[in-house]
């Protein structure tokens, strides 16, 4: 049941100044690691400041982040991070209840596969198309609409809310590791009993509680070969037909790590996906070319530890080679670049998902939300791996993410910030 504070909250909940909102968040290009992501950090700076936040805005220390040995890595080049934190500043003996959003996007992609420029929303009845749409603006504009129906029903909080806006989660996870590395963590969090800090991350889920993700580990392997000219192949040695054998190596491992998934990871056909997204070979049409490079990513099993992971993955590559006429002597090498994501999960009993599914209900929410594991990374296992209870649930379908076909249902992101709005009154008190 809804007290009369709730229901005051709920009735501020405006659904127009939502789907203006997103529109905003949607047309600043906020590519990971471009000047437009520290642009949007900004405008979310000045937003958190009419809502009455104290905001914390500062540019990282890139260089002492990468120098510290648990820095998760990055993909994308930048020259500059902002990070972000607006925390109410009413409460004072309550707990604290941090909600977590990245401001970073993907690149569009192929500009042709999109109905448009994608950086110009387009709203077709309820649903906005763009870059960004549900990954995961729709997530930020969630936060923004219940923080901003808080204030309008002039409620005093006992305790604290704190918001996080990240950037550079797209590729690691270097605004979640920043932000806490600064030490914005929060108070005790006391929902039924005192548990730590708690964290949602607003990331598109449908609805869903995902309360425990996979990992994934960049990979990238340098197959030798030797060079010869294209009419004389046969004395050299393509890199690519070297390849072969380790691509057919790479399934079976997949096939292998994924036997016996996790329960939560069940509705996952492959919930620890072992892929190659590149491969460059050669320099020239009629030379044998003698290097090859893929790149990829390697899933993570809930709790396994990533060293172990890249273990069984080298091993595979170093036994591929031994059984190979011209690999045996010429050994592939294996690197890690880029992002390194580890699993990361909601400690087992937790209320979380009860409160949260309380009210979803309570708020008029639909379908009871299900409780599941996601086989991708995310900043969920910074949080988690900090002690901080955490799980996702925001609007949007992540099939559709990353995608020229990515939307978002604005009554999903109402019903979103309808959600949170009741369960942050019901986490840090009214005062």
């Amino acid at each position: 049941m809804l007290s009369d504070v709730e229901n005051a909250v709920l009735a501020e909940i405006d659904e127009a100044g939502i789907g203006r909102t997103l529109l905003e968040l949607i047309s600043v290009p906020s590519v990971t690691g471009s000047a437009a992501e520290s642009e949007l950090q900004h405008l979310l700076a000045g937003r958190l400041e009419r809502l009455g936040l104290d905001v914390d805005l500062w540019s990282m220390d890139l260089d002492a982040l990468r120098a510290d040995p648990e820095f998760p890595g990055t993909e994308a080049e930048r020259e500059e991070a902002w990070g972000l934190v607006g925390v109410t500043g009413d409460g004072g003996d309550g707990p604290t209840f941090v909600m977590q959003g990245h401001v970073d996007v993907v690149p569009p992609g192929d500009p042709d596969a999109w109905d448009g420029d994608p950086f110009v929303p387009r709203v077709v009845g309820d649903v906005v198309h763009g870059r960004g749409a549900c990954d995961m603006k729709a997530g930020l504009t969630a936060h923004l609409a219940a923080l901003a129906a808080i204030r309008a029903a002039g409620v005093r909080l006992r305790g604290r809310v704190g918001v996080h806006f990240v950037v550079g989660e797209e590729d690691g996870g270097l605004g979640a590791f920043g932000t806490l590395r600064r030490g914005h963590r929060g108070d005790v969090c006391v929902i039924t009993e005192p548990t730590g800090d708690v964290c949602v991350i607003t990331e598109p889920t449908g609805g869903a509680l995902v309360t425990a993700n996979a990992g994934a580990l960049t990979f990238r392997i340098a197959v030798p070969g030797k060079a010869a000219h294209g009419s004389a192949r046969d004395q050299g040695v393509s890199a690519i037909d070297a390849y072969v054998p380790l691509h057919a190596a790479l399934a079976r491992l997949e096939t292998e790590r994924n036997r016996d998934a996790d329960a939560l990871m069940a509705e996952h056909p492959i919930p620890y996906a072992l892929s190659v997204g590149t491969v460059r070979a050669g320099d020239w049409a009629s030379s044998v070319p003698d290097l090859l490079v893929a790149e990829g990513r390697l899933g993570v099993r809930l709790g396994e530890d990533p060293a172990k992971a890249r273990a069984a993955f080298e091993r595979c590559v170093a036994e591929a080679c031994a059984a190979d006429p011209w690999l045996c002597g010429h050994p592939a090498t294996v690197t890690w670049p880029g992002g390194q994501f580890a699993s990361g999960r909601l400690p087992g009993g937790h209320p979380l998902p009860a409160l949260i599914r309380g009210a979803h209900a309570d708020a008029g929410g639909a379908a009871d939300p299900r409780e599941c594991g996601a086989p991708y990374g995310s900043d969920l296992r910074l949080y988690s791996g900090a002690g901080i209870p955490t799980l996702q649930y925001g609007p949007g379908d992540i099939r559709v993410a990353h995608s020229a076909r990515e939307q978002v249902s604005l009554a999903e992101v109402a019903e979103v910030a309808r959600t949170l709005a009741v369960t942050v009154l019901r986490t840090v008190g009214v005062g």
